[in-house]
């Protein structure tokens, strides 16, 4: 599953947010978008998901064009986790979790054994097994971050994008997200994530694309793109990105003295 987004434009309301954003995805690959806030992120990674309209430019998801695509194809090439999903009113979590098997079953089929199967695994990836049967009215903003996951997990699609999926988690479900979608990439998967946290991206991505005033500035390893001239460029910060023989990173930043 390869995905090429070429000189993405999307305009709202008559205002332009993306003017020239690009990215390439292979399967078995995770990459990170990342940029300060309104650099148009979410709206980058809406527009490939094919949730948002385009004013110029392309997406293509294994050659398809992503306009011509209808819904429910659409929906088995990619699986999406917004940042805020509806709560519907008296709904539990398994019942939720199940929405994601909808592009595999037929409105008179029945779900199948491999249906239900998907719908435990989902579940069990994404930590919502001890909560399964409780309605999401009654969860906290990471368990139902959680619950997204699943859905999109059920989905069983080749690709998957998360719009900062671990914004409402705490440290330790966050490094347990980032466990798990670097293992869904190293599975095959082709996985797109939105993030803020820098060292959570140089930590997981393969590559970053670094998003500034609508557009991609800069696509490489994460290493080379996320220098301190960079980050010193686009989010006006003196700070420095390191990564350790053991693989741990860390973001030193001088928090009382910035860059003029």
């Amino acid at each position: 599953m390869k995905l090429e987004a070429s000189d993405v434009r999307v305009d709202i309301g008559g205002t332009p947010i993306l003017h020239g954003a690009d990215l390439e995805l292979d399967a078995g690959r995770l990459l990170a978008v990342v940029g300060p806030n309104g650099a148009g992120k979410s709206t980058f990674v809406r527009a490939i998901a094919g949730l948002q309209r385009l004013a110029g430019g392309s997406v293509r998801w294994a050659g398809e064009d992503v306009r011509r695509v209808r819904a429910r194809r659409l929906a088995r090439i990619r699986a999406f986790v917004p940042q805020r999903g509806r709560v519907p009113d008296g709904v539990l979590v398994r019942e939720a979790v199940r929405i994601g098997r909808a592009p595999h079953v037929g409105p008179l089929q029945r779900p199948t054994r491999h249906d239900r199967e998907m719908v435990e695994r989902a579940m069990e990836r994404s930590g919502v097994l001890a909560f399964a049967d409780r309605k999401l009215s009654t969860l906290s903003g990471g368990e139902l971050q959680r619950v997204q996951f699943a859905v999109a997990l059920a989905q069983e699609a080749p690709a998957l994008i998360a719009d900062e999926p671990t914004a409402h988690l705490d440290l330790g479900a966050t490094v347990g997200m980032a466990q798990l979608l670097r293992g869904l990439a190293d599975e095959g998967l082709a996985v797109l994530l939105v993030a803020h946290d820098l060292a959570l991206a140089a930590a997981v991505a393969d590559t970053v694309v670094v998003m500034s005033g609508g557009r991609s500035v800069a696509t490489g390893p994460p290493g080379e793109v996320l220098n301190p001239e960079r980050l010193a460029d686009v989010w006006d910060v003196d700070a420095a990105l390191e990564t350790g023989a053991d693989g741990r990173t860390a973001l030193h930043v001088a928090w009382l003295g910035g860059i003029n």
